[in-house]
Order: structure tokens, then sequence, then C-alpha cells
């Protein structure tokens, strides 16, 4: 058991804003136990960056973690040689080539119909009827499951993260997980001898992944690729439209759309943490660790470490977010990077803006959500 300083937390106020907690635990216990959690936390970006590497002691590998136990185990809770082997062939997918080449297209195609059907109505509810369609059309296109609904992949997605933040026990959560994972296989049943090509299920197959391997890969395609490019979609249309300067300075071409998404994504990190598992004693910062003490890499805190971003809890465009690791920084760096950035500040972001002249606010933008954080709703009108 680590003797790390004990930090205690509210889990309904660190869900409904995990900022003020972090900021404190960076400051007084950068390395701590939260026992509301189980697990001990690492908050400074720098210290992250580091540890994320030493795979040898922090660990991806962790067979009875809640997504190896839910969802399978994938590729991201893989290490070394097994992890490289699965990513390689998830890449042809995934790659900056592919997205550019192939679903960008796809992308932009789904969200133009979308906005066909939203436009003459003046106002919606831009997490509902605009982002979680747009992210959902562009993760049934990538997995290749094409006989899922869009609303099917959004509920899916959402039950399977529920899931695997579900550190409290609640066995209704529990229970929602497994209906979603069940229902991917049944997905991937009825797709898998014809999938689409250059999707993930095609690709995997050609690999020769075994099958298990080949749905845990899939599923946690579907815990990454559909809540959090909706939550930045929406996020960061609710952050351009409450700092209206911001967006004027994009309009302008002073500065761009993927400015945009990296100082939200730095700001409000869709993805706040990765688990590890401990492999072997050590100590980082005169904390010992020892091996199955649960970690935290707290992403979320990291991009708003003080040591590396003034003013680190306000929303700016124009800011050097060269820092920021929201995708991770180590062999886990998220493989689907490319196509989240393309869908979100490509494609998604300028269109809405393009389609919908005067979008505007129409109503409060509550958040929830600390492993995993974005707007829960968002009326907007135009």
């Amino acid at each position: 058991m680590t003797d790390a300083p004990h930090f205690s937390i509210d889990p309904a106020a660190f869900a409904a804003d995990p900022y003020p907690a972090l900021a404190r635990m960076r400051r007084e216990a950068p390395i701590a136990f939260v026992p509301e959690l189980g697990a001990t936390l690492l908050t400074r970006r720098d210290d992250i960056h580091r540890q994320e590497k030493r795979i040898e002691v922090f660990s991806s590998h962790q067979p009875d973690g809640l997504m190896s136990v839910l969802m399978g185990e994938n590729m991201m809770r893989k290490d070394g040689d097994a992890h490289q082997a699965e990513r390689r062939a998830l890449f042809p997918a995934l790659s900056p080539r592919t997205v550019a080449q192939h679903w960008r297209s796809v992308f932009e195609a789904a969200a133009n119909d979308i906005l066909d059907d939203l436009a003459p109505l003046g106002a919606c509810d831009l997490v509902t009827d605009y982002a979680m369609p747009v992210s959902a059309a562009a993760l049934i296109a990538i997995t290749g499951l094409s006989g899922m609904t869009r609303a099917e992949m959004d509920r899916v997605s959402q039950h399977m993260i529920d899931g695997c933040a579900n550190y409290l026990g609640d066995p209704e959560v529990e229970a929602r997980c497994h209906a979603a994972t069940a229902l991917i296989d049944s997905h991937i049943d009825r797709s898998f001898d014809m999938p689409p090509p250059k999707s993930a299920l095609a690709v995997q197959r050609a690999a020769g992944l075994p099958m298990q391997s080949l749905r845990a890969n899939i599923k946690l395609v579907i815990s990454g690729g559909q809540n959090e490019p909706r939550d930045a979609i929406a996020g960061i249309a609710w952050a351009l439209l409450t700092h209206p300067d911001q967006l004027a300075l994009i309009r302008r071409g002073e500065n761009t759309w993927q400015d945009a998404f990296a100082e939200y994504a730095r700001w409000i990190s869709p993805i706040g943490m990765s688990p590890r598992i401990v492999a072997r004693a050590d100590s980082v910062g005169g904390v010992r660790f020892d091996p199955g003490d649960r970690v935290f890499l707290m992403f979320s805190s990291a991009g708003r470490d003080e040591a590396h971003f003034d003013r680190p809890d306000a929303f700016d465009v124009t800011r050097d977010t060269g820092a920021a690791i929201p995708f991770g920084a180590g062999p886990h760096f998220c493989a689907g990077a490319a196509a989240a950035r393309c869908l979100i500040a490509e494609v998604a972001l300028p269109l809405l803006f393009d389609r919908l002249p005067g979008l505007r606010l129409d109503g409060p933008v509550p958040f929830k959500g600390w492993a995993f954080r974005g707007p829960t709703s968002m009326p907007v009108a135009w």
C-alpha cells in the first residue's frame, strides 16, 4: 500500500467540478491517495509525463480492472510488444493518411446531412441533436458496425464509460455496461464476414487478431470515439459562444479551429484520467508505491498545471498548448487522435458555425464528470 498522503474528496462535488480539488492537490499533495476512489492520483504535469512512460512500474496491464472485466482485455490494457502488435493491426483504420483520404469526406457528408435537418428548426440541443449524431455517424463508419443506429452508438458508449468509471460499484451502472457490450458483440457478429473497407473491424480481421482481442478493441474505439468527440464538439462551441472575442479571432483567421480544439482539450479535458496498476515497488517524489496499488494519471489536472500554464483556469485560443497532454504522452498515446482532430476541428465546428448563422446559447449549459467530462445539454438558437 502506498504511503502517499491522504486527500479526501466529496465524490458528488468532484463529479460536478473536479478542478478546485485538483488545484489543491497540485499545491498541497501532488501525489495523493484518495480513499473515495481507492487510488493514488498524480496531478502534476511533469510527474504524469514522466511516469506514464515507465510501463515497467506503472502498468496498463490490469486483468482485474474495470475496463478489462467489463469490455475485455483491449490494447489499452496491454503493454510492450502485446500492445504494439494490436496497435499496428488497428493503425490502418486510424492513420492520418486514412483519416485525410477516406474518413474526412464521410465525416463531412454526415455533418452536412444533420445540419440540413437542423437548419430550418432555428433551435436545438447541441449535445443531443448535433454533437451526438455527428460523432456517432463517424464512429459507425470507423468501427464498421454499419447496422448500428446513431442512438445505439451513443448509448452503448455512454454505458461503457460509465461502467469503466464505476469506482463506487453501482450495480445498475454495471448491468447497463454489460448490456451495452452484448449489443456491440451482436453487431460485430453481423458485420464480421463483410466488414466495410478501411474500418477497424476490417483491418483487425485482415491482421488475423484473435476474436477476443478484436471485440475488445472495437469496444475500446467506441468507448473513446463517441463520447469524447461529442463532448468536445459541444464543449468547444460553448466555450467560443461564451468567449465571443476568441470566436472572432478564428473568424478573422488570426487563430484556427485547431487552436480552439487544443486549448479546450487542455482546459476541460474530455478524457480526464488514465488508470495504471503498480507492477513493481518503486518511489516517486518521495512517495512509495507497492505492487498492486492503483494509480490514476490525471490528464485534466496536467492541463491546468501552474508550472506550465499562465492563468490555467482561463480559456484562451492564443495560448501555446504544447505542454498539454490530453491524448497522453507515452506508448499509449491515443490511437484515434488524428480522427478526433479531423472530425472536431476540420469538420464539425467550422460547418456548425457556417451553416447556423447567428448561433447563440439559449439556456444554461451544465457539465459533469471527472474521469470523462462534458456538457450534458446545450440549448442553442440561431
